[in-house]
């Protein structure tokens, strides 16, 4: 009995150790913020349909840090559209420094779960893009970024100042 025991205890340890390793993987991916982003289509209501490269060694990986390269794009980069118009969109966050003199907010917000998560959703009509770039690869994937809830967001966090405050 005592070895069954033991034998389930150490089973559980390693499977555990994996799926660590493997979280571990993609915080560090994540945390590199490397990602493509560009205007993908026309949407009302505040709302941002952009498309989102991600790279990893792993495309799952990279597909599951699209939604959240999407909000980081969207706050710090913006961009700009690759189809000749004229659409673009500067970065909400204006202040480079934001992200190290608010490092503990934006820790916080880009954590698994964290709050960055109610501000971006998909699209699933099949626009998910995977190609293999050297050793990893980059997945594309379109994505709805509420913007103005964003926003709204980010003033009453103190992050950036309203629209209304003045120059």
């Amino acid at each position: 009995m005592k070895k069954i025991l033991l034998l389930v205890v150490s089973l559980t340890m390693i499977v555990g150790f994996a799926f660590a390793g493997a979280k571990k993987k993609a915080e560090a991916d994540t945390e590199s913020f490397r990602y493509d982003i560009e205007y993908a289509r026309s949407n009302a209501d505040g709302m941002c349909l952009v498309k989102v490269w991600s790279y990893s060694k792993k495309s799952r990986i990279a597909a599951d840090q699209c939604r959240k390269n999407a909000v980081h794009g969207i706050m710090f980069k913006g961009y700009s559209a690759s189809d000749g118009t004229t659409v673009s969109q500067r970065p909400l966050v204006k202040d480079a420094a934001a992200l190290t003199d608010k490092a503990e907010f934006f820790e916080a917000f880009f954590a698994d779960g964290g709050p960055y998560g109610q501000f971006v959703s998909a699209v699933t009509d099949g626009s998910m893009e995977v190609r293999k770039v050297g050793k990893q690869y980059k997945v594309g994937v379109v994505v709805t970024v509420s913007k103005d809830q964003l926003r709204k967001y980010l003033e009453d966090a103190g992050v950036i100042r309203s629209l209304t405050s003045g120059f």
